[in-house]
């Protein structure tokens, strides 16, 4: 099993949970159950493309465990995808999920695919195709999915149809991300991002230090880099910076979030917004701000970047951006970077897609201001709970935050007990 999930990425969140093992005392023979994943699936989504031609695209899917309930977690289309970086991912989520205290497991997929070389029909058929080949695994009470990095809501709408129609009633709740038209929620597709944005509220009042006027760079303009943007715009601080995969920009007078919006909504990407402040993505991370919120890709920060970071604050809007050398860095450095972990920072996704499940489950809808209400409620639990926990054990917050992660999965393996 330890031959099969490989890579930088896997190593990464193995290192991260032995740290985590060896804080809480885990036997080493307790370690392995807990880590490596339950189910591991790999399947072939041959399609049919626009010129005639047949191709053949690898998928994957990783159930970390299913001890507290279904796993949950996005689906990425995404060229560089490959199966150690989805169990990593899968890996995450079942921390995430068992520090916002919600009744799933950690679960992720993807298909090796740079999804803007397709065609519409294309993404259609191959999104049809990846669930119909994973309908023997997944359902409402065993895998649920949602989107991530290169899907969306639509296809999230046609995994649902997708699945359906081989049960031949309609399923809503076997994936969230929706369109609002089809059983999604109000307030899903801001979640993650308006998520980030609050935590880094809470962070900057732990350090006294006031909104109106700080200052934010935004590394990954997709969906959670976009709305973070907007939610820390609305509370008065100043975007200095923000790059996506085609360009970055940087101006310390602020630049202007609606109009960066509005630029990538009708062109998809930022590249073209401007020929002035154009700035080396990996130096944008480096310039002085209050707020930087990586919202793009795993190991960005690195233990080089983690020497020249000019921030106060690090709010993880992406899965994994800092690698554990860096964790190491920060630690040792004497400005304290205030770091708002990922699997705290950006749960709010995977919180309102519970609330989305729940929803679809009793057939019964909540308003905007309802489901975020209850968000950032739950938000704060976790929040306090691991600003608290990393205060009384003299810890870092991502060590506290993995800790009760960890905590609750054990001791929920621990009562069911071992079957047969």
């Amino acid at each position: 099993m330890k031959s099969l999930y490989a890579g930088p990425v896997f190593e990464m969140a193995r290192e991260q949970f032995h740290v985590i093992a060896d804080h809480l005392g885990i036997p080493q023979d307790d370690r392995d159950r807990l880590l490596y994943p339950k189910r591991a699936i790999v399947v072939s989504c041959p399609i049919h493309m626009d010129d005639g031609r047949q191709r053949v695209f690898v998928g994957y899917r990783v159930q970390h465990h299913l001890t507290l309930g279904p796993a949950k977690g996005g689906t990425r289309f995404a060229a560089n995808v490959d199966i150690g970086e989805i169990a990593a991912l899968a890996i995450w989520m079942s921390w995430k999920c068992a520090l916002a205290d919600l009744p799933y497991g950690g679960g992720k997929g993807g298909v090796a695919v740079d999804p803007h070389a397709l065609s519409m029909r294309e993404l259609e058929n191959l999104s049809r195709r990846y669930m119909q080949e994973m309908i023997p695994f997944v359902g409402p009470r065993v895998d649920v999915m949602a989107p991530d990095m290169g899907t969306n809501e639509q296809v999230m709408a046609w995994f649902m149809d997708t699945y359906s129609m081989y049960q031949g009633i309609t399923v809503p709740e076997i994936v969230t991300g929706k369109p609002v038209g089809t059983g999604g929620t109000l307030g899903r597709r801001e979640a993650t991002g308006h998520g980030v944005a609050f935590l880094s509220f809470r962070a900057l009042e732990a350090l006294d230090i006031n909104p109106v006027g700080a200052t934010a760079i935004v590394q990954g303009f997709g969906n959670v880099g976009t709305h973070a943007a907007l939610g820390l715009a609305a509370r008065g601080v100043k975007l200095v910076g923000v790059s996506d995969h085609t360009v970055a920009y940087h101006d310390p007078r602020g630049l202007e979030v609606r109009a960066l919006v509005d630029h990538v909504e009708k062109n998809g990407v930022l590249l073209g917004w401007s020929n002035e402040a154009v700035i080396d993505p990996r130096s944008l991370l480096e310039q002085p701000c209050d707020v930087l919120a990586p919202c793009a890709v795993e190991r960005v920060i690195d233990a080089d970047v983690a020497r020249r970071l000019n921030c106060r604050v690090i709010a993880e809007g992406a899965n994994g951006p800092t690698t554990p050398e860096a964790d190491r860095v920060l630690a040792e450095r004497n400005d304290g970077i205030f770091v708002i972990p990922d699997i705290l920072c950006n749960a709010g996704g995977v919180v309102v897609s519970y609330f989305e499940w729940v929803q679809d489950l009793q057939q019964y809808f909540w308003s905007k201001e309802e489901v975020m209400d209850r968000l950032e409620r739950a938000l704060d639990r976790s929040w306090s709970m691991v600003v608290a926990r990393a205060k009384r054990d003299g810890v870092s917050n991502r060590t506290a935050a993995m800790a009760i992660g960890v905590e609750r999965v054990r001791k929920a393996k621990q009562a069911r007990g071992l079957f047969p």
